[in-house]
């Protein structure tokens, strides 16, 4: 199982705002479900709720320390990070994390690849950013173009713990 970070981010590290996406780019949307589907995902409660469904052709994995999250039959919804991991390696498939902010500070030190968009803009009154230092210890891989202006940045881990 390989633990891979998967996000977008503005040119100012925002990756939320009000509870969303702060832009729309149908290349985005299209390169997440194709890199993502057949795979597990997994995400915080505020993520879920943004999502506000289960997405299909993965396994949906949901933390939530609070246990106060409805979510559907065939969502696993999980207490704890060590809980994550062995679900997903039951899941026998790679892990994407994808947010939120706090999932993403949790797991950093055991993802092993980071799948960065970056996306062209500005978002003056987001209200959750990426660290600045999130890719540090990690180096770019490979380099692709989305369209509308989207690029797609893969870093590899250059050191650090391999949960493999």
């Amino acid at each position: 199982m390989t633990l891979i970070g998967i996000v977008a981010v503005s040119r100012d590290l925002a990756i939320g705002k009000d509870g969303k996406l702060p832009w729309h780019y149908s290349a985005d949307l299209k390169f997440f479900k194709e890199t993502t589907t057949g795979h597990a995902v997994l995400m915080g409660s505020n993520t879920w709720r943004s999502i506000g469904r289960p997405l299909p052709g993965r396994v949906n994995i949901v933390l939530s320390r609070s246990r106060n999250v409805q979510v559907p039959e065939g969502v696993l919804l999980l207490d704890s990070k060590p809980a994550a991991l062995e679900a997903a390696r039951n899941a026998a498939t790679d892990l994407y994390v994808i947010g939120g902010a706090q999932v993403f500070r949790d797991f950093a030190d055991d993802i092993d690849r980071w799948l960065v968009t970056e996306v062209p803009l500005t978002i003056d009154d987001a209200d959750v950013y990426m660290p600045r230092d999130f890719l540090n210890g990690f180096e770019l891989e490979s380099t692709r173009e989305l369209g509308e202006g989207l690029v797609v940045k893969s870093y590899y881990r250059t050191h650090g713990t391999d949960i493999r």
